[in-house]
């Protein structure tokens, strides 16, 4: 028992938190839980099963507050290093990790880590499908399913760990050491956290800094990145200077065509290459193409990442409200083949929509704008296109109704978070499909 009676805390009681406190728990600590919200606000179940488990939980002022003394502290990816929470700790030098590296420390299992701005969920989703129905054990983990300290509570019999890994998360890791690493991408996000892209990308980077000759790395080809150890492989669906490459329609790996778009069900030049990042792993797992494009072709993508939701009068509605920076609203626009009626904003997360003036301009007829950001978007495409804001979704909703012809599409492609009017992306999605559902053919 690595931490046995040693007093520990934990940052943060939500998900992450609770799978680290835990795993310390059983470790033979003395572990308290602290977070700012009160008490009445947080899942009353989670705190109960917390203490039952002799976890002592302090929620509130008095979590900002504490005073107690700790041998370490386990930040969970939610809680910002400079709130108030965890400056308490690390002004007092209390030695500080995440949640991520905590499970790691307890993990004998190998590990293929997925990041990037966009397509990490797809991506890890995809990998895991298919190196389970090659024979390969293992569980999508880490930013979505389980945390990697549940995992490794678990302790399940499996023969690599499939983890979707966060700036959040890296940028507190100090041994996370994965043996195949994947970056899919990179764009400005999460500036309402990091002082500047920089240290967002800095942050990403981490994901390397373990890895070792005997490592691969699975990288885009279009991402300029800084000299890193592992062996690389590369992919694009946008040059033939990789790898894994498009040509006539189909994939393309060593000359050799492995897989052609037609026989998958994922939609976008940037799922394709999410698929290739997958093949990709599979050829660092030491798997054969005949193994991996069965599964591949099975992957149903799952809902709010350009999710087909209903065609009314001609007019295709797509939902894609996992797109929550700039990055996937590009890609979502790219995909279009007929003219958009653009549904966009949200929370504001510290950037501007500015950079898509020219591709909303190409590719949008109008645009319906909500949330915190609506005026501020409004302003930034002022001249570009049409743009009126709405006032609720519904509302939005609505509005697209009135103004999309036959031939358009309807896409719901926020490009911010949802916390300004939802609870997530996924009730930001959910209420929009059921808003569209709802809608009646304009002639009755």
């Amino acid at each position: 028992m690595r931490y046995n009676e040693q007093n520990i805390a934990v940052l943060g009681a939500g998900l992450s938190g609770t799978a680290a406190a835990l795993l310390l728990k059983a470790e033979g600590a003395r572990v308290t839980v602290l977070d700012s919200a009160e008490e009445k606000n947080l899942l009353k179940s989670t705190i109960d099963n917390l203490r039952k488990e002799g976890v002592r939980v302090i929620c509130g002022k008095a979590a900002d507050e504490d005073s107690s003394t700790y041998q370490m502290a386990v930040l969970s990816p939610g809680i910002d290093p400079a709130s108030r929470l965890a400056r308490n700790f690390s002004g007092r030098k209390i030695d500080m990790i995440g949640e991520l590296e905590l499970g790691w420390r307890f993990c004998e299992t190998p590990a293929i880590a997925v990041t990037g701005t966009n397509g990490k969920t797809t991506t890890t989703e995809l990998l895991a499908q298919m190196l389970n129905a090659c024979g390969q054990r293992t569980i999508a983990c880490g930013n979505i399913g389980k945390p990697l300290s549940e995992v490794a509570r678990e302790r399940k019999p499996l023969d690599v760990l499939t983890v979707e890994v966060s700036s959040f998360q890296l940028e507190t890791t100090q041994t996370f050491h994965p043996s195949i690493s994947l970056w899919l991408n990179f764009a400005p996000d999460h500036l309402d956290r990091y002082r500047s892209v920089a240290d967002y990308r800095a942050a990403k980077l981490r994901i390397f800094e373990n890895q070792t000759e005997q490592d691969v790395a699975v990288v885009n080809a279009a991402e300029a990145l800084p000299k890193i150890r592992p062996r690389r492989i590369t992919f694009s669906a946008y040059s033939n200077q990789a790898d894994f490459r498009l040509s006539n329609g189909a994939i393309v790996y060593q000359n050799q065509a492995v897989l052609r778009l037609s026989d998958t069900k994922l939609r976008g030049l940037h799922n394709i290459e999410n698929v290739m990042a997958t093949l990709a792993a599979g050829v660092a797992r030491g798997l054969l193409f005949e193994q991996m494009v069965p599964p591949l072709r099975n992957y149903e993508p799952r809902p709010h990442r350009c999710e087909f939701v209903r065609e009314v009068d001609g007019v295709d509605y797509v939902n894609d409200s996992k797109a929550t920076n700039l990055d996937a609203v590009e890609k979502a626009l790219r995909s279009q083949t007929k003219p958009v009626i653009l549904i966009a904003g949200g929370k504001d997360k510290g950037f501007t929509f500015a950079p898509l003036r020219s591709l909303v301009k190409e590719k949008a007829r109008s645009t319906i704008l909500i949330g915190e950001m609506a005026e501020s978007i409004r302003r930034s495409w002022s001249g570009a296109v049409h743009s009126e804001i709405a006032n609720s979704l519904a509302d939005a909703v609505e509005r697209a109704h009135v103004v999309a012809k036959p031939g358009d599409v309807v896409l719901f492609s926020p490009g911010t978070s949802s916390f300004d009017m939802f609870k997530s992306y996924a009730d930001r999605g959910d209420q929009f499909r059921t808003l569209v559902q709802a809608l009646p053919p304009l002639d009755q």
